[in-house]
């Protein structure tokens, strides 16, 4: 059998940039071991699959190692396909995630809308564990639901973090986030998740679901501009909603093929 797939750049202002993620539209589901060895196949960060229903799509989410809860530039990429190659209608799009519950994105022009669950954040102490997993302390640290965040000072310690892989996959978290005000956007931030098949992530749209909660009562604002500071740079815009956050971003169509099943 055959299978159509995409490959969209996700949260990129033009291709090569930004996060790319693999898309696979189905109409019902594989077995879980198939999905497994096409996310392992693709060796991207994420690849997205769905099944539509009558009034949403449910949608999944699987790294070359492990399925994940939640992942945002791999919506943003499934959205990108719906809307520019799947036939979508509408202006909006409902998904449902078994792990996660609704997802919608909305289409603004070329700018495609997440809201997702805000994540909640709680201070944890600097403990050795995560001093050691850049050599560097950080100014403080929390854990959400799924991962570490840790602040530093400013953007350019962000630049040079060098993440001792090592230390980051000991962690119990899918990965860690680092965080600093920017000096272009209102805060940067990087992602690391060796733990989960990911050694540093391009452009994470669920770390935002960490960072704008936090960036929105530190900085006393709704509204926040973001940069995260991998090698091929993403950009995002970031609404804190209390409970919910939205995070915007735009997607770029890199690769429309088949791939085939026995």
């Amino acid at each position: 059998m055959t299978q159509r797939i995409y490959q969209v750049d996700a949260f990129a202002t033009e291709v090569f940039s930004g996060n790319p993620a693999a898309v696979c539209p189905l109409q019902h589901w594989l077995p879980d071991t198939r999905l497994q060895q096409i996310a392992m196949e693709n060796n991207l960060a994420e690849t997205a699959f769905y099944v539509p229903h009558a009034a949403h799509y449910e949608i999944r989410w699987f790294t070359p190692a492990v399925e994940v809860d939640l992942c945002g530039h791999a919506t943003l990429a499934a959205a990108f396909v719906l809307f520019h190659r799947e036939g979508h209608t509408s202006h909006r799009i409902r998904f449902h995630s078994p792990r996660s519950g609704t997802l919608t994105v909305v289409r603004n022009a070329d700018l495609l809308t997440l809201n997702f669950p805000a994540d909640r954040l709680h201070p944890v102490a600097l403990s050795d564990e995560l001093n050691a997993c850049f050599g560097i302390t950080p100014l403080q640290a929390f854990k959400g639901k799924t991962d570490y965040l840790l602040v530093f000072d400013k953007e350019e310690v962000i630049k040079n973090l060098a993440p001792r892989l090592h230390a980051i996959a000991s962690l119990n978290a899918r990965g860690v986030i680092v965080t600093a005000p920017g000096s272009s956007a209102d805060f940067v931030s990087r992602f690391f998740a060796p733990q989960s098949g990911v050694n540093e992530d391009p452009v994470t749209g669920s770390a935002h679901t960490s960072l704008t909660p936090y960036w929105a009562e530190r900085l006393g604002k709704t509204e926040l501009s973001a940069v995260q500071l991998s090698e091929r740079k993403g950009f995002l815009q970031c609404r804190h909603l209390g409970d919910r956050v939205e995070i915007s971003g735009q997607g770029k169509l890199y690769l429309e093929g088949q791939i085939y099943l026995e």
